[in-house]
């Protein structure tokens, strides 16, 4: 995860967006909440998954701006107890049909895209510019949070998602 540029690191969240979500285009609405033996969400929580930190990530930096302390990871939730904060993200997006999931994903990433596009490299690539990255490793850019938060669960989801369809016969 060493990007030399905002541009590059754009460019991969771009890339590894569209191969995720492009993997759910083929799918039903009767299959979008279907659990399978194997994997261990449903494709409609596996999208809620992305929407729900996408859209955290951004507010922490959202809050520093407006002058607030971003609660890290979440206003009552621990680091090391996260799945209460996944059940919020599920429960958040159970009700939306698998068309407007995939429109709020790729609307998400617009969003993302022109917070990116915002940022001077000194914030993106600079340990300790915003508060929020000051209680974390060396590494922890706000650069590193967002790749964490963006390019590496696309790349893991979508292998999962792959493998949801492989074992529900669909690939």
């Amino acid at each position: 995860m060493g990007y030399a540029s905002k541009q590059q690191l754009l460019d991969e969240i771009n890339k590894t967006a569209k191969l995720f979500i492009n993997e759910f285009t083929d799918l039903s609405e009767s299959e979008k909440d279907l659990l399978i033996d194997g994997v261990d969400r449903t494709p409609a929580q596996m999208i809620a998954y992305q929407l729900g930190w996408l859209k955290l990530v951004k507010s922490w930096d959202d809050d520093e701006l407006a002058g607030k302390t971003p609660e890290l990871p979440a206003p009552g939730y621990k680091w090391n107890r996260l799945g209460s904060l996944y059940q919020t993200f599920y429960d958040t997006y159970q009700d939306l049909p698998l068309s407007e999931l995939i429109q709020s994903f790729n609307q998400q990433i617009t969003i993302w895209n022109n917070w990116i596009e915002s940022l001077n490299d000194d914030t993106l690539f600079i340990k300790d510019v915003r508060n929020w990255t000051k209680p974390y490793p060396e590494s922890w850019t706000v650069a590193r949070f967002i790749h964490i938060n963006s390019v590496a669960p696309f790349k893991s989801f979508r292998s999962k998602i792959r493998k949801w369809k492989k074992l529900n016969n669909l690939v």
